[in-house]
């Protein structure tokens, strides 16, 4: 995997990056058709509420300055109707449901997607496709969450959790170190879908190769309220940002919200802080990992209208990673700023 030098943010930028968000509520899905020059983004669940702020606060930036002929930028949920019209004059596709469908949909080559970017939570892996180039602006980290009444320890092991995905560990008492009042009670170990970066990210972070014919697919990644989640014996991993927004930042609408879920320590350290941010000590290499928008090569680096509108938005020098509101977006959405906003890297 090949990385380009990133420009750090300044210090009057990390400064900024705590202000309070004073821009408009974001919304879900755009409450317009996209103009065919508009910049609009698909895929993962984890950032789709914070890509609605961005898309919220971006398109203000500009009214602002008076521009009223720049690309503006629109970003479509995981979830909602079945197929999404993305832009002006285009065919309906069908809704990109995760970070892995995203990807691919920005991938279609016959007929092109309609699509400018995909959000990811992963990072670049085998079967992408050499031409995606994937943009970093946030960190966020992966832990594992149960209800409030689960026969789960408060904390497990790394070596824990891959036992019970890979289907070594069926009860609670097979777990070492379990000193609960429920041994016999057999494990219900839960992931999203398979599109999901959230489900790939945290079976690579455990070492999990092959999950266990125990494990259930299925629920919708960083979603507590689906009734089947909602068991003493199930485990399920979560986005520890999309948490801190959904509980302490009011992110919350309809089913994308925490439930009956809590978030749970790993290898002893608590994912989140007395503060109620992301713990930079739980956000290490196993478990912390980088958010990105993925874009094609081509018109990435583009002297076009579109290249222009993609790393004016996205890049080093870009609003994302610049301006302070855009910094204030991603830490009001539960995640971290990052000091190399912008690098890209791909296969």
């Amino acid at each position: 995997m090949r990385k380009t030098a990133a420009k750090l943010l300044t210090a009057a930028a990390l400064a900024t990056s705590l202000v309070t968000i004073a821009s408009g509520t974001a919304l879900a899905d755009p409450t317009v058709v996209p103009g065919t020059a508009d910049i609009v983004g698909v895929g993962s669940d984890t950032t789709q509420t914070v890509l609605n702020q961005f898309s919220t606060d971006y398109n203000a930036y500009l009214t602002g300055l008076g521009d009223t002929t720049s690309p503006r930028l629109y970003s479509f949920d995981a979830t909602g109707s079945t197929t999404i019209v993305a832009k002006t004059g285009t065919t309906a596709i069908n809704r990109p449901n995760g970070s892995g469908a995203g990807i691919s949909t920005l991938e279609q080559t016959s007929p092109v997607a309609p699509i400018d970017f995909a959000r990811s939570s992963r990072a670049p892996q085998t079967g992408d496709q050499t031409t995606d180039i994937f943009v970093s602006f946030a960190k966020d980290a992966v832990t594992w969450s149960a209800t409030a009444t689960s026969n789960a320890p408060a904390n497990l092991t790394t070596a824990n959790l891959k036992g019970i995905y890979d289907g070594t560990y069926l009860t609670w008492g097979a777990v070492p170190g379990y000193t609960g009042s429920a041994p016999a009670a057999v494990i219900k170990p839960y992931l999203p879908p398979t599109t999901s970066g959230t489900r790939s990210f945290f079976l690579k972070a455990i070492g999990v190769t092959a999950v266990g014919t125990n494990v259930v697919t299925g629920p919708e990644e960083n979603e507590g309220t689906n009734t089947a989640l909602n068991d003493p014996n199930v485990i399920f991993p979560y986005s520890v940002g999309h948490y801190i927004g959904q509980v302490y930042g009011g992110h919350s609408s309809g089913t994308d919200a925490a439930g009956v879920l809590g978030l749970r320590n790993i290898n002893g350290l608590a994912p989140v802080t007395a503060g109620h941010t992301i713990n930079p000590t739980f956000a290490n290499p196993v478990y912390g990992r980088t958010l990105y928008n993925v874009v094609r090569n081509a018109e990435w680096t583009a002297a076009t209208v579109k290249g222009t509108a993609l790393r004016n938005i996205f890049g080093t020098s870009g609003w994302i990673c610049t301006n302070a509101t855009a910094q204030a977006d991603i830490t009001g959405y539960g995640f971290l700023t990052i000091g190399g906003c912008g690098s890209t890297t791909h296969i």
